[in-house]
């Protein structure tokens, strides 16, 4: 037989481009248009449908970028359209829309003349059924019309102007396309989608398979029945020719595929805040519409910020929004506040996110989330599976390992072990994909790609298009009937999450299992892009930690007097919590989102600070005695955890002895020796005498790299940046700016455009050498670390994470080792061989590196570095440009300990004021092993003391935390303070004795 199969390919392909596309809507009619422009920022329907609308044409231009258009569509229906069988009546409404990147472009909303949402209007959901308009045969209704710039440029990556409104300039980016009444032949859009779904499971089925010939046949036979000149009238009869080839039944071994609805909304990126709430209105007001015709459709939402966000300003939808809930299509799934970056937050804002999100899904759906939803986030930190579980959940969903540039994970289905030991059901769709369109290809590709065949038959696919681009559509859901069981194709079922986990969890029970975090290899510069916005959240998180302790503290020591503010610090934390989202914490979103942050985050600092000061006074008193207030979990100059009393200063002043131009501090407990350029030669302790810095090299060392990633500017660091550095070594001063009580040592320097003053600091009594970097940074497209070589042979760093800390070899034996060349420690790393360690703490850097080398003396240098500044030009031109403080200790003969402590002296600043009394803690901790991350009041508002702590050290630790306060009852309880059995845990009635394993963390009520 010849081989017409490629003549038949086209004939389809323009068969279905020319005559049925075109006349899926028959019969059409213009709309009579007027319209009003936004002056600025969006207003509320009601503002918007009381202005005067001017008259609008067809095909005009329109909309700068971030404006809103408000347009007004008016007509009536001719006599007879829709009547006919098979036929509806549709509103079709073009904004000017490109068919590609749906969610990176205008956008618009359908509103009632009464001011209710009718559905989205988007790039491939372009129409508004005549029956959703009230009835009747008049159309009269409203299109709020964004005018959202692609700053996606089609992934160049290219520097653009457009992601800040102050300068993405006035031109129209649009022009209205067709807006017209349109009479839909159902028969042709069903054929439509019997071509699309057959044609997509032809393609990707082997040549040498019978049945990609049948399929490829019955299209030939299809296109022989049909007139091209009445497309129309023949439509049935294609769809006869094909009705034989879409009947036949699935193998009885085809692979399983739970399709759940999803519209994966970054919560702020190449759009800020407020358009991110609008774009969740629009794909919501989809996904509802969707369901009234569609009751097998379900939905899976996961962040509950943003529907808190529809509950606050689109009331009417969040109520349609619940019935769905109710009726078990409309799914909340995940249990955190947003889809949070998992490297960064710090353990209580990682906790907080699942007592946030949960809290809220439980109020108001009465939804407890047994699924952790975080496709997108870019890697995933050890101590999640023990925050996870901790929350009540028994699930994780994944799917951005698929982008490792270097490493395939070698599982889809498996049992994730975090660093305590804790085990959790997690499942990698293997669809690789959390925006499907239930296409053929993406089917075979999950088929194909899934790695636990034999012991799996199942896994999870995501469908709908996100960011705003609409979520899921009729087509999507067309597409799921058809696949439902069709030979050649993976079975396709409509469903929840936990249906496919229940499934999945009982069908497969010897799980492989990963072991520590999933590490992302890509993506390594969020650890350090937009330093500000890094800044302010560490800096929140500890100011949060102040506000509750001293806010619980004063609620009970003052007999009740002061009233704990549990409603301003939820709201609060809620704002934290959202800018900890995967595209803003990361830093890789455009500017207007990251101003938005340095303003909120300045707010929260100003308002936090007038929350520890009105707690302070009612705790001290009014008194002229200064007072510490040490909210640290360990003793500081002599003031015990989580109290105030006044300090105990070291006896002792540090000298100060010039030297060769430079400079050697020295306070008794360690020695620095600074060179004519400020530069790190010896550093040592008294206690072993042991010289930290590796011979002949010096640490406080910075290095300038040229920083080109092949793509994803603000996302990525790739390897090859290390081949191109320049050393930063000469001072353009170093002066001595005091000596005494501290001595304080200034060194200025020039690198490039940049100037850098550096204050390296010894305080009587520290451990540790102070470094306090002042950065006006000017370069772009560089990347500029601090690196100390440690004379130490260590195999393996250790840096913190949430709860806990996670060791990474310094070798590179295997590609895996070799891809973490760029990995996030929290507030401290540190590196050792037995019986001596160093540690280096930061008060805002995330990224470092630590690479080792053999010296010819035959010693081993560790060359420990963290990554201070980036300048990526995508997607913000002008990212980090300005003046920066980054500040760091290094600590030698440092134990973990040691270095867990230096971490919290670092993050919480010496709180020094004047009253009449000290303060006792609330609780005392027999063991500095067990560390309180955390005391708060209950969320119930009982008034009884939530804390929260971990083992610190990585080791089995015992030990007992006491209360300092009337307490009647101790009891564990999860993150969301419901009681559970916690192992190691012996409650009393004032006291709990705690045998903790390695990294445990814990959670207690004690009820006064």
């Amino acid at each position: 037989m010849h081989d017409d199969r490629l003549i038949t390919e086209k004939r389809l392909e323009r068969f279905v481009r020319e005559r049925i596309a075109p006349a899926i809507y028959g019969r059409a009619l213009p709309l009579t248009l007027s319209s009003w422009d936004v002056p600025g920022e969006p207003v509320p329907v009601a503002e918007a449908l009381h202005q005067v609308f001017e008259p609008q044409e067809h095909g005009a231009a329109w909309g700068k970028a971030w404006s809103t258009k408000w347009l007004r569509l008016r007509g009536e229906v001719p006599e007879g359209w829709g009547a006919a069988e098979g036929t509806a009546v549709e509103i079709v409404v073009d904004l000017g829309f490109s068919n590609d990147a749906p969610g990176f472009q205008c956008e618009g909303i359908a509103w009632r003349a009464d001011g209710t949402i009718i559905k989205a209007i988007s790039p491939r959901n372009q129409h508004v059924p005549l029956k959703l308009l009230g009835g009747g045969l008049s159309v009269d209704f409203y299109v709020e019309a964004a005018a959202n710039p692609d700053l996606s440029q089609g992934w160049s990556f290219a520097a653009t102007p457009l992601g800040d409104k102050a300068t993405s300039g006035d031109e129209p980016r649009y022009r209205l396309g067709r807006i017209a009444i349109a009479e839909l032949n159902e028969v042709v859009w069903e054929l439509h989608q019997d071509i699309w779904t057959l044609s997509g499971l032809m393609h990707e089925l082997p040549f040498e398979l019978p049945r990609r010939h049948e399929i490829l046949r019955a299209f030939e036979r299809m296109l022989d029945v049909m007139d091209p000149d009445d497309v129309a009238g023949t439509a049935a009869a294609g769809r006869e020719a094909l009705a034989e080839v879409l009947s036949r039944p699935a193998y009885a071994s085809a692979h399983e595929l739970l399709a759940t609805g999803h519209a994966h909304i970054d919560s702020a990126w190449l759009w800020p805040v407020r358009e991110t709430i609008r774009k969740c209105a629009r794909t919501f007001s989809n996904v509802v519409a969707l369901m009234d015709e569609n009751p097998e459709f379900v939905f899976s939402c996961s962040s509950a910020q943003q529907l808190a966000w529809i509950k606050e300003f689109y009331p009417e939808l969040f109520i349609r929004i619940r019935e769905k809930v109710k009726a078990g299509q409309f799914v909340p799934v995940g249990g955190m506040w947003v889809e949070s970056d998992t490297n960064m937050p710090g353990g209580e804002a990682m906790a907080r996110q699942f007592v946030e999100g949960k809290s809220f899904f439980l109020e108001e759906f009465g939804v407890d989330c047994q699924e952790a939803w975080l496709p997108d986030s870019f890697g995933y930190s050890g101590a999640l599976p023990q925050i996870v579980k901790s929350a009540g959940c028994r699930w994780f969903l994944t799917q951005k390992i698929s982008w490792n540039q270097v490493n395939k994970m070698p599982h889809h289905t498996f049992n994730w072990e975090g660093i305590d030991g804790t085990r959790l059901f997690t499942h990698f769709p293997p669809v690789d994909t959390y925006n499907s369109e239930l296409h053929g290809r993406e089917l075979a590709h999950a088929q194909r790609n899934y790695r636990e065949h034999g012991r799996g038959t199942i896994s999870l696919v995501p469908f709908g298009y996100g960011d705003g681009g609409g979520g899921p559509t009729r087509e999507m859901i067309a597409a799921a009937r058809r696949t439902a069981d069709l030979e050649g194709s993976p079975k396709v079922r409509v469903g929840t999450a936990k249906e496919f986990f229940t499934q999945a969890e009982a069908e497969y029970r010897n799980l492989p299992v990963w072991v520590g975090e999933m590490y992302l290899e890509l993506h390594r510069g969020t650890y350090t892009s937009q330093a500000n916005t890094k800044k302010g959240n560490r800096r929140s998180e500890h100011l949060l930690r102040e506000a509750e302790l001293w806010c619980s503290t004063a609620a009970i020591r003052t007999a009740g007097s002061f009233t704990y503010p549990a409603a301003d610090l939820k709201r609060l934390w809620r704002l934290v919590l959202l800018q900890q989202f995967h595209d803003i914490l990361p830093g890789s979103a455009i500017a207007w989102v990251h101003q938005d942050a340095e303003r909120n985050y300045a707010a929260i600092a100003r308002e936090l600070e007038a929350i520890i000061s009105n707690a302070a006074i009612a705790l001290l008193g009014e008194g002229d005695t200064v007072f510490l207030l040490n909210a640290a979990p360990h003793e500081r100059n002599g003031v015990p955890a989580l109290a105030a009393a006044e300090a105990v200063h070291a006896d002792t002043t540090v000298s100060v002895t010039p030297r060769a131009g430079g400079y050697v501090l020295d306070n008794g407990i360690i020695r620095a020796v600074l060179d004519a350029n400020g530069l790190l030669t010896s550093l040592s302790d008294h206690a072993t005498g042991r010289e930290a810095m590796a011979p002949g090299q010096f640490g406080n060392h910075l290095e300038l790299h040229r920083d080109t990633p092949n793509e994803w500017d603000a996302w990525d660091i790739d390897e090859f940046y290390r081949r191109n550095v320049v050393s930063v070594v000469e001072a353009r001063s170093v002066t001595l700016e005091s000596a005494g009580w501290d001595a304080v040592v200034v060194v200025e320097r020039t690198v490039g455009s940049s100037t850098i003053t550096q204050r390296i600091s010894l305080e009587a009594g520290a451990a540790s050498l102070g470094i306090s970097t002042t950065v006006d940074w000017q370069e772009r497209e560089k990347l500029l670390k601090i690196g100390f070589p440690l004379d130490v042979r260590a195999d393996r760093s250790a840096s913190e994470t949430q709860f806990g800390h996670v060791f990474r070899p310094t070798h590179t034996n295997t590609s895996w080792e070799a891809a973490k060349f760029e990995f996030c420690a929290h507030r401290w790393i540190h590196v050792a061989e037995p019986g001596y360690g160093v540690a280096i703490s930061n008060a805002s850097s995330y990224g470092h590196d630590v690479t080792r080398a053999i010296r010819d003396d035959g010693g081993t240098t560790t060359n420990v570095r963290v990554s201070l500044l980036r300048a990526p030009k995508f997607p913000d031109p002008r990212a980090d440009l300005g003046m920066h403080v980054l500040e760091l200790s290094i600590r030698p003969g440092a134990s973990i300990g040691d270095a867990v402590e230096e971490g919290y002296r670092t993050n919480l600043k010496p709180r020094l004021l004047t009253g009449a009394k000290p303060v006792e803690p609330l609780f005392t901790v027999f063991n500095q092993a067990l560390v309180i991350e955390a005391v708060k009041l209950a969320e119930d508002g009982s008034g009884d003391v939530i804390v929260r702590l971990y083992e610190s050290l990585g080791e089995r630790s015992t030990g007992i935390i006491t209360a300092n306060f009337d307490s009647r009852k101790v009891q564990s309880v999860d993150l969301l303070e419901r009681p559970v059995e916690a192992s190691g845990v012996v409650p009393g009635a004032v006291a709990a004795e705690l045998t903790l394993r390695p990294f445990q963390l814990v959670t207690l009520r004690f009820s006064r």
